[in-house]
């Protein structure tokens, strides 16, 4: 059943169907022709794996930022993150990466990230003389950091999928992402002194003023992360308070938030959520037919028949998920191949957390990733007359490059990633 279960997805997804349509499609022709198990199963399985409360945290998370975004939330981060790193060489370009930490401690989003951060910092720099393409391509590497700095949709999503506690994948991002942001911001900084002069003073006057204006934003990570360590409430529940205390901040702190405003957020995350939702159960159906062809343990065999070393193996997992974080949104991803890691990860001894942190970070490496790098389609849109070709630039492998410096540091330095998880646990 592994030919046509993988054969029908692959191609159903490449024709152009809704990843969430070739799932079921690949799941439920096989189940059909091979096996006398009623299609009904399907419906089953769909209905089962929504039936989550912790997937309850992904449209609240997307609430959560689409109030933050549209709140003035975004113009005090960057106001703050200036004030601190404004004075380095390439001080926009590293504006661009602590500012989008600052952000993606908010959203969870890749994307949003790119919209909120870009729409404001590269107007900025190519106003201060920054060239247009490296404007482009520094915010589209910085939006990743959004799906790594906790809270992370994805890490729920592995979470969900796995039993891996979501908390600890969200504690042992943190270290990961300051040490992606701080890796980018070097490049940025080279750049920076190579091309650009100085243009800001640093002041800690700045610094303060800027600070006490971003103050209510920079709490928001502080509540949910704090909530969730300290046992106050799970991550789900953080998501809902995320909500309300951006709806209490938008509109009577920032009074740049109207119920206009929160239609439209509600309206565009019922349907990305709706989106992910669909994938997440067809995923979920996909995935009880390979089990039920016994493919995870027949790949399990076959990869520890090739290598006995877990570092090997580490090394051929982050090729395969750099590979799918190109062409393949990073959730069905996730939902589609880590079921099958799990039982191989058991076999090496490889900590459930350091694989999820991981998997996460090659796929949101991936967004920037071409050719299909959602990131560079995303920040394309921000400037008129710059297409995706634009970006797959020099820059863009540089980035890439002291990324993957990260990656390899994440890989094989296991107790950096699972610090803070121990630390806390």
């Amino acid at each position: 059943m592994a030919l046509p279960l993988f054969g029908i997805f692959f191609l159903t997804a490449f024709i152009g169907l809704p990843i969430a349509v070739a799932l079921l499609l690949a799941a439920g022709v096989p189940l059909f022709l091979f096996t006398d198990t009623p299609l009904m199963v399907i419906i089953q399985r769909l209905w089962v794996s929504l039936d989550s409360f912790s997937l309850m945290a992904l449209p609240f998370f997307m609430i959560a930022g689409g109030i933050l975004e549209k709140g003035g939330v975004s113009k005090r981060i960057v106001d703050f993150a200036n004030s601190i790193v404004g004075g380095f060489h390439g001080g926009l370009a590293i504006v661009a990466f602590v500012a989008s930490a600052f952000f993606g401690a908010i959203s969870g989003s890749s994307t949003a990230t790119v919209v909120a951060m870009g729409s404001i910092i590269v107007p900025a720099m190519i106003r201060e003389g920054y060239d247009v393409k490296f404007s482009i391509t520094t915010i589209a590497a910085a939006g990743y950091l959004g799906t790594v700095i906790p809270p992370s949709i994805p890490m729920v999503t592995y979470g969900v999928t796995t039993g891996a506690s979501i908390g600890d994948l969200f504690s042992g991002g943190i270290m990961t992402g300051l040490l992606l942001t701080g890796l980018m911001s070097v490049y940025a900084y080279l750049y920076g002194k190579k091309h650009m002069k100085v243009t800001y003073k640093f002041s800690i006057k700045e610094v303060w003023r800027t600070f006490k204006n971003a103050i209510w934003a920079l709490i928001m990570p502080l509540i949910i992360l704090g909530g969730i360590y300290s046992g106050v409430f799970t991550p789900t529940e953080s998501a809902a308070v995320a909500c309300l205390y951006g709806l209490i901040v938008g509109f009577f702190v920032y009074k740049e938030l109207s119920w206009k405003k929160v239609n439209q957020i509600l309206k565009e995350s019922v349907v990305n959520a709706s989106m992910i939702m669909f994938i997440v159960g067809a995923a979920s159906a996909f995935g009880f037919v390979m089990t039920k062809a016994q493919i995870p343990l027949q790949m399990s065999e076959f990869i520890i028949s090739l290598t006995d070393s877990a570092i090997i193996l580490l090394f051929l997992v982050n090729i395969l998920f750099l590979i799918l974080g190109t062409f393949m949104e990073t959730n069905a991803a996730i939902l589609i191949v880590a079921p099958i890691f799990m039982p191989i990860i058991e076999q090496y001894g490889i900590d459930p957390v350091h694989f999820g942190v991981l998997m996460v970070v090659n796929l949101s490496i991936g967004m920037v990733t071409p050719p299909l790098g959602v990131n560079l389609f995303v920040a394309a849109k921000l400037i008129d007359g710059v297409s995706v070709s634009d970006i797959l630039n020099k820059y863009l492998f540089r980035y890439i490059g002291f990324s993957l410096i990260g990656l390899l540091i994440i890989t094989y330095w296991e107790d950096f990633v699972l610090f803070l998880p121990k630390l806390f646990g």
